[in-house]
């Protein structure tokens, strides 16, 4: 058997694929298959997926309709062969110990569920913008659900893609369940977190590459209410409620269309802002793009005359 399967749902993601695969093909650890469910695509993405398959059998691609995320997922674990499965996404880097650190974990511990490791967040062109270490409390396994909280857990993943979890407690579990668009990754953490434990590695062995569009806030309405969802499906678990019909809910929630420039805005202030709180002169060009955007944006008028004011630091995270 496979030890781990590396699964990927990738639509459009030519410009930066081949550095997302490259990431996987360097691993120290290389018992894997590499799953990329291609999402209907309509750019370059299938000959580059096509490209690294022929070259290497580890590679297997996966063709449907456009048809989102999650529904990629679950094509991409129903045709898992691995006793892991390792979360990636299209466009983001996994450091080359990222496999034989989480596979490590755990094999040292049966009761470990799932694993995830501090996330760098980049921007586009791998700009650094800040590093994501959870809560600090899961360094080493620890049961996380703890419903006297405000989200229910204690800590958790820091990135979707940062996390390899044991496939048979995802298939005990239901796996990800197509309900839920958005959101998918937090309902699936809150049903591991239920079967076993959880861990972070201390070390930065993820990024993450944040674009304008991916963090545009266009569908943060949305995926806000999505989280509360899957928040009230883990309490309805817990007080062994049928989960029914908040799962008829969340069904009912359909995909955000298209991309005001209000958001674009928003999105290019994130990550100028995010730069410019690191001392990092390309700060500039981000929030003059937000300006260009939504020119009636009063806060990046006032971020874009601060960040003239900058001079180069060598800090790399926010505060």
């Amino acid at each position: 058997m496979t030890m781990i399967s590396v699964v990927m749902g990738v639509y459009n993601g030519a410009s930066t694929l081949a550095a997302t695969l490259d990431s996987i093909q360097a691993q120290t650890y290389d018992d894997f298959e590499c799953i990329a469910v291609d999402d209907g695509s309509t750019d370059d993405t299938p000959r580059i997926l096509g490209g690294y398959a022929s070259r290497d059998p580890r590679f297997q691609v996966i063709t449907q309709p456009n048809a989102g995320l999650t529904r990629a997922l679950i094509a991409g674990c129903a045709a898992a062969r691995g006793r892991y499965i390792a979360r990636h996404d299209a466009g983001d880097l996994s450091d080359p110990r990222r496999f034989a650190l989480q596979i490590r974990a755990l094999d040292e511990d049966a009761d470990l569920a799932f694993v995830s490791c501090w996330t760098g967040y980049a921007g586009p062109d791998l700009e650094p913008l800040y590093i994501a270490r959870g809560a600090g409390l899961s360094v080493k396994p620890i049961r996380i659900v703890d419903l006297r909280c405000e989200h229910g857990v204690t800590d958790g993943p820091t990135h979707h893609g940062s996390v390899m979890f044991r496939r048979d407690v995802y298939d005990r579990i239901s796996g990800y369940r197509p309900q839920f668009y958005y959101g998918q990754d937090w309902d699936l953490w809150y049903r591991l977190a239920q079967a076993g434990t959880f861990q972070i590695i201390p070390e930065v062995l993820y990024t993450a590459r944040i674009t304008p569009n991916a963090i545009s806030n266009a569908s943060r309405t949305t995926q806000q209410r999505m989280a509360g969802l899957s928040r009230m499906a883990l309490l309805a678990r817990s007080r062994g409620e049928s989960e029914a019909s908040i799962l008829e809910e969340a069904a009912r929630i359909q995909p955000a269309r298209g991309k005001s420039r209000r958001a674009r805005a928003n999105g290019f202030y994130f990550i100028g802002e995010a730069l410019r709180r690191n001392g990092d002169l390309r700060a500039r060009s981000y929030l003059r793009r937000s300006i260009a955007a939504w020119p009636l944006s009063i806060r990046s008028w006032v971020r874009y005359l601060q960040s003239l004011l900058v001079r180069s630091s060598s800090r790399t995270e926010v505060d």
